[in-house]
């Protein structure tokens, strides 16, 4: 069984907006009219090819007759859109750059390559998806890389068991959401969906913030799709498990935090209800055919990367990352910037990310009698 990824979507305005029924249409009708796939719809949504407008009272977001007349009167219409959302695995992707499928996986365990999308074929394996588009500006950028031994900041990487896809994958769509609203609280919720509940309550001690987030969370523009596991692989794949990108995390979160709650405070019991336009929707594309193949591509060429040193190509440059991307080691060596405009002293801000407890707990071990254990040691 062959389950797809969740894929974000965007919102036409930070604010929600009317749409009226004859000028407006479901999702699914439009990926018909524009003769996308469900998939290929929601990657054209997440790198903004199309708009979606969210109904001022509630619901799925719904795309204009205005948006998809635009569409239509583009240039090589469909086919031209059609070929940017088109998406290759492993081996389609090592075939369009013209090396090995054991060479490209280790390019982008090493950062070089961003997936755009994953599904999970029938034996619950993750498969990950490129751009073809990307996968060609790559080539033109670096050939380099594409022959010849590899430099070695991508074999130490290799070899420090560096997997950046991700990581890589996390924070392209977390940017992407971030774009898509300016309000505080729907800002604040995106971060939150990077944080484990453990962690989250450390940084939202309040539960009714807590619970305003999860209503403010991205919602699937194409209703829940998949089994159970499949969601829960889908979110276990959206929170940090690096330590330095939790750090990250945790800092951006609060700062959104505190500026949420200078702008408005979160709705208590019995106050306004009114519904704030999430940030984006998610959705989950189609199976794809190529499941199996690239599978088994990853996992002998991952296989390969542990148990043999690696040459090839390449350049000492890796494709540009945006600053907002938190600090890993896929973002190649270099001093860390703690982020501008913190609304608080910095004692205070490490200690809302654990830092005092940290304290705390070392304080209770020095002071615990000679012969007993703290517990948990």
């Amino acid at each position: 069984m062959t389950v797809a990824e969740d894929v974000c979507t965007e919102t036409a305005d930070a604010t929600a907006v009317g749409v009226p029924a004859a000028s407006a249409m479901a999702v699914g009708t439009a990926a018909q009219e524009v003769g996308l796939k469900r998939g290929e719809f929601a990657i054209a949504v997440h790198l903004g090819l199309i708009r979606l407008m969210a109904p001022r009272d509630g619901g799925r977001p719904r795309v204009g007759r205005d948006e998809i007349e635009r569409l239509r009167s583009q240039d090589g219409f469909p086919e031209a859109l059609r070929e940017r959302v088109r998406t290759v695995g492993t081996a389609e992707g090592a075939r369009q750059l013209g090396i090995s499928p054991d060479r490209f996986t280790r390019f982008a365990r090493a950062g070089c390559l961003t997936p755009i999308t994953f599904y999970l074929n029938r034996y619950r394996a993750i498969v990950w998806l490129y751009l073809a588009d990307e996968l060609t500006g790559f080539a033109a950028r670096e050939p380099q890389l594409l022959t010849g031994r590899s430099p070695g900041w991508l074999r130490d990487r290799l070899e420090g068991g560096a997997d950046c896809r991700a990581g890589n994958w996390r924070s392209r769509r977390v940017e992407r959401l971030l774009s898509l609203t300016e309000d505080p609280w729907a800002r604040v919720a995106v971060l939150a969906d990077t944080l484990d509940p453990v962690q989250l309550a450390e940084v939202v001690d309040d539960p009714y913030e807590r619970a305003y987030l999860a209503r403010l969370r991205p919602e699937p523009a194409f209703g829940p799709t998949g089994p159970v596991w499949a969601r829960e692989t889908m979110a276990h794949l959206m929170r940090a498990d690096e330590p330095d990108e939790l750090l990250w995390r945790r800092v951006n979160l609060i700062m959104e935090l505190d500026n949420a709650r200078e702008v408005r405070p979160a709705p208590r019991p019995g106050g306004d209800r009114r519904a704030i336009p999430s940030p984006g929707s998610e959705r989950a594309p189609a199976p794809d055919p190529r499941a199996d193949a690239d599978a088994d591509a990853d996992a002998d060429a991952d296989a390969r990367s542990k148990s043999q040193s690696r040459s090839g190509p390449e350049s000492d440059l890796v494709p540009g990352v945006p600053s907002s991307v938190p600090p890993s080691p896929c973002s190649g060596p270099g001093p860390v910037h703690a982020p501008t405009g913190a609304v608080e002293p910095v004692v205070g801000l490490l200690a809302r990310i654990g830092l005092r407890r940290r304290t705390s707990r070392e304080a209770n071990r020095r002071q615990s009698p000679p012969g007993r254990a703290t517990f948990g040691e």
